[in-house]
């Protein structure tokens, strides 16, 4: 069961404007950069859904965060079908990222009250998304869909849409800045953030500063 309820998650990863994103098959690698995130600001954490056994993977790190690090909101990103999210809700997910819009994953995520993140590429899929109760759309992938440019394009019409891009989005200052100013709501970051080298020496420090740095940056930039 859900530790945090929706409203709590949906106002979070807008109050922070960052969700770090990341899988790893080693649990204890997953609990280290889960840390450095924590230790640098983030209170979203997304772990993506891939690999064999990653529901495996999430249930032990989920358990060890709600100790750990009690404040960071732990939720499953890679999500396509309703047999999936209904696994990863019953292992504690607090809310569930989809690369695509499946309408159908709507009546689950609703059902438990949980907090479901659509991929759109297109205003059509943006409004479905809301129509289904989606608070957050994410857009993806991010670059290759159009950029900052496209949510402004979106904004324009629907000043009211809370958009939340992946895939293209780095932690830098001007990225950063490029889709606050277009108007998103918050940024999911993965690659950029957590350097495959960083990974492999085992200097999760570097991670922290490179949060904390990405965060002080959005806070800035939402003011």
């Amino acid at each position: 069961m859900a530790r945090f309820e929706r409203l709590k998650v949906l106002n979070t990863a807008i109050e922070t404007g960052i969700v770090p994103l990341f899988y790893h098959k080693d649990a204890n690698i997953v609990k280290n950069v889960v840390k450095a995130c924590y230790d640098g600001g983030a209170r979203l954490f997304e772990f993506t859904n891939r690999g064999e056994y990653a529901h495996e993977v999430f249930a032990e790190v989920n358990k060890w965060v709600a100790k750990a690090c009690p404040e960071m909101i732990m939720g499953v990103g890679s999500v396509v079908d309703n047999g999936t999210a209904s696994l990863y809700i019953q292992l504690g997910a607090n809310f569930i990222v989809s690369p695509s819009l499946n309408p159908e994953m709507a009546k689950v995520c609703n059902r438990r009250k949980i907090a479901w993140m659509p991929g759109c590429g297109t205003l059509s899929e943006i409004n479905l998304a809301e129509e289904l109760g989606v608070e957050i759309v994410k857009i993806f992938p991010g670059a290759e869909v159009g950029g900052p440019s496209f949510v402004s394009a979106i904004k324009a019409p629907c000043p009211w849409t809370k958009i939340m891009p992946s895939g293209g989005v780095s932690p830098d200052y001007d990225n950063l800045k490029a889709w606050f100013d277009a108007g998103v709501s918050c940024v999911g970051l993965g690659s950029k953030l957590f350097p495959k080298e960083v990974i492999e020496s085992g200097e999760y420090s570097i991670i922290t500063k490179k949060v904390k740095d990405a965060f002080d940056i959005v806070q800035k930039l939402k003011k």
